[in-house]
């Protein structure tokens, strides 16, 4: 009998024990076996495999250290010495999510396999889709348990060398690549059949996944512009200078508001972009009104164009934000401009 793969297994703070946030910054640390979800995953694992040993980390010591917390991972390779290396699962932490992608993408680079899991539309994801094997989950911790079975037997065939199928029978998010398989029939004749299935409501699975996105119709046009209060929105990062609340450059986890009111103009000296996601050199060097429009809508206020301008702004970095988390931000600023009135919002994108 082969011995049992050897896996290094990396979590965070709050799974290995240390704390919740407020342990966030802790540096890593290097623990022999299995700590916290890793017990489950040493069962999922079976006889196949053994965790050796574990990182555990802070979110935003991975995230804000990145080249310090790889070297740690780094040395974590040299005193575990790994076969495979599974990180999270992070389901819908976006800091973690990121952090895993990060750890899986640095051990690959020094030759070993990996494995992690979270949401689809975690920034991990994003980020690094086409280099990592991801299983996907729910945003919920509860299932644990099921996820960690997934990644197990994923990561047991990557450490062993088998050839993997396609994302779909693996169990592994799409890594957007494509390789050429043989196929009993041509691709003509694939596609005629499947249009017979579909025309005749018979079941029958594509080729050709397209992510389905809900369908937001638009709102009907206001009326009378002149009687509405006009809200200023951006996903262009615009903080006054020197970004006083740590508004992040990507991956926003929050939006901020800042007062406007009394302001006919961003003025270069007072206010700053901190996105990291386009060149932001025009903008903070000659006119932060190019990512907010503030001196444009005052003129439409002065005209008569508009009513009113709301006195407060909204701005978040745009790059890299999760779907649901687009979406909740959106409802939520929907909720507080309509408690306050406001009939129309500008939402300026980068």
């Amino acid at each position: 009998m082969a011995d049992p793969i050897r896996v290094l297994h990396y979590i965070n703070q709050f799974f290995g024990g240390m704390g919740g946030e407020e342990e966030a910054n802790a540096p890593p640390e290097l623990r022999e076996g299995a700590v916290g979800p890793g017990r489950a995953l040493e069962q999922a694992l079976g006889d196949g495999g053994t965790v050796v040993g574990t990182i555990v980390a802070g979110d935003n010591y991975v995230v804000e250290e990145h080249e310090a917390a790889m070297t740690a991972v780094r040395d974590a390779i040299t005193r575990f010495d790994p076969d495979l290396v599974v990180a999270g699962p992070a389901f819908e932490a976006g800091r973690y999510g990121l952090a895993c992608a990060d750890v899986c993408v640095e051990v690959q680079n020094n030759g070993i396999q990996a494995v992690t899991g979270m949401f689809e539309d975690n920034p991990g994801v994003i980020a690094h889709r086409q280099e990592i094997y991801c299983v996907p989950t729910g945003t919920s911790a509860v299932e644990m348990p099921a996820v960690l079975k997934t990644m197990a037997a994923l990561g047991l065939k990557l450490a062993e060398g088998a050839e993997l199928g396609p994302a779909s029978e693996e169990g592994y998010m799409p890594r957007g690549l494509r390789r050429f398989v043989m196929r009993d029939s041509s691709g003509a004749e694939r596609a005629a059949d499947m249009l017979k299935a579909r025309l005749n409501n018979q079941p029958f699975t594509s080729e050709v996944f397209i992510k389905q996105y809900e369908v937001i119709p638009p709102p009907a046009p206001v009326e009378k512009l002149s009687d509405v209060t006009v809200a200023l929105i951006t996903t262009g990062a615009v903080v006054p200078k020197g970004n006083p609340d740590d508004m992040p450059a990507v991956f926003a986890t929050d939006y901020f508001t800042y007062s406007i009111e009394g302001l006919d103009e961003l003025m270069q000296d007072e206010w700053e972009s901190v996105h990291a996601g386009f060149n932001t050199g025009f903008i903070n060097t000659h006119d932060p009104n190019y990512a907010l429009p503030l001196a444009a809508v005052r003129q439409l206020e002065k005209e008569g164009i508009i009513g009113s301008v709301f006195p407060r702004m909204y701005s978040l970095p745009g790059v890299a934000t999760a779907q649901n988390d687009s979406l909740s931000f959106g409802a939520k600023m929907a909720n507080e401009l309509k408690d306050n009135n406001v009939g129309a919002a500008l939402l300026v994108a980068t």
